[in-house]
């Protein structure tokens, strides 16, 4: 059986073979329950044969009829509801759950997993503003409602409300004791990122801040506070951020070093920048720091030297840029191999260009940019530079 099957199983079948159970399970009373009990029984039955023979669409009705016989099971009505939403119909799900969290007899329990699912059929509809009315409602009714927090952090990070988001995390988190300081630390770089923007420094350095605070090992945080410090004239700052950053994950050294160069050329410490280097390469299994290191050794001992360097250390880690820039360095040397090796250049740049340099580790989305959230499964921190395909 497919997904569709299994949900089935979990959202109406465990509930109406409950109430199938109970009904069957009962001796004695009038005989219109007896008759009830049969025709709820066979019911049932048939439609879990039509399940188990993958014929979901008349299981489907079958159990619609089941939960229409039965208005009375707050159960029942939740898995109808649900059902609807399954189908698509999310004004039948808003109605009937509606109706649920207005009825007087519900505890707590019960008016707490109705309002529940009043929200996602909000937020199935697109109405967020009123999903995070019930949300928040739900969240004063019952301080520890986990999926009530957990939605509200969903809605407000597509809002892009960052303080709340945070709030709401941190709420989450004591409820649950699950910790939850990476994503805090990526809403506070989102404030940080947009703080910067505006110029409001003091306010990003402080949001960096808390970042570091929730998590100490925030590679973002690392890449924002340098690009602050680079930014406000402090690149012996943005070089310290930028080393811690790419030391806490040298995944993402292919991201870091364009800037990190930089502010080592303004700071003017060439023997500390070729040190940090060589350190990553023993660390990182890609071509950055190499391609990196070979530029450095270009200029200061010439292209002969930067050709035999990273020669050798293509033996041990080869790549497809590496092999480019292999051939730049013997094109500037050696005019007699110049049509061959421009030939070469061209195919190697062809097969660059239909690669992405960036994929994330959740879901396999291939990109040419990095971006900090995945734009096909919303993780954050997951998409990362590809060991032979980022460029410096």
């Amino acid at each position: 059986m497919g997904n569709f099957d299994v949900w089935i199983w979990f959202v109406v079948l465990v509930p109406l073979a409950a109430l199938a159970g109970w009904v069957t399970g009962r001796r004695g009373g009038e005989r219109h329950r007896d008759s009830q009990v049969s025709k709820l029984s066979t019911t049932y039955f048939r439609g879990l044969n039509y399940l188990l023979n993958e014929q979901p669409d008349k299981a489907i009705e079958l159990f619609l009829h089941i939960a229409e016989l039965d208005k009375d099971t707050f159960e029942t009505q939740v898995a109808l509801g649900h059902l609807f939403r399954r189908r698509g119909e999310v004004d039948r799900a808003i109605r009937l759950h509606q109706a649920l969290v207005q009825r007087p007899d519900l505890n707590d329990a019960q008016k707490v997993q109705a309002l529940l699912a009043l929200g996602e059929d909000y937020m199935r509809s697109g109405l967020l503003d009123r999903a995070e009315t019930v949300f928040s409602d739900l969240a004063r009714i019952d301080q520890r409602a986990p999926q009530a927090l957990r939605h509200l952090i969903s809605i407000y990070q597509a809002e892009r409300d960052w303080e709340k988001a945070i709030e709401n995390a941190s709420r989450y988190e004591a409820a649950t004791a699950e910790p939850m300081g990476k994503l805090v630390a990526q809403f506070e770089c989102e404030l940080a990122d947009r703080q910067r923007s505006a110029g409001e420094i003091d306010a990003a350095r402080a949001a960096i801040a808390r970042a570091y605070a929730a998590d100490s090992t925030s590679v973002r945080a690392g890449i924002s506070e340098g690009r602050i410090e680079a930014e406000a004239g402090n690149p012996a700052g943005a070089v310290r951020a930028f080393e811690r950053a790419a030391r806490h994950d040298p995944d993402y050294l292919p991201v870091i070093l364009p800037a990190l160069l930089e502010s080592y050329g303004k700071v003017g410490e060439r023997t500390g920048a070729r040190a940090f280097l060589a350190e990553m390469s023993e660390h990182y299994r890609g071509i950055s720091p190499v391609l990196a290191l070979t530029k450095m050794v270009e200029a200061e001992e010439g292209v002969g030297a930067a050709r035999r360097y990273l020669g050798q250390q293509l033996k041990d880690r080869p790549s497809v840029r590496g092999e480019a820039a292999l051939i730049d360095l013997t094109l500037a040397e050696n005019a007699d191999a110049e049509a061959t090796l421009h030939d070469l250049k061209h195919i190697t740049d062809q097969l660059l260009v239909r690669n992405p340099s960036y994929r994330c580790n959740r879901c396999g989305f291939g990109a040419r940019s990095h971006h900090w959230q995945c734009p096909s499964c919303k993780e954050w921190g997951t998409v990362k530079p590809l060991l032979n395909y980022a460029v410096v």
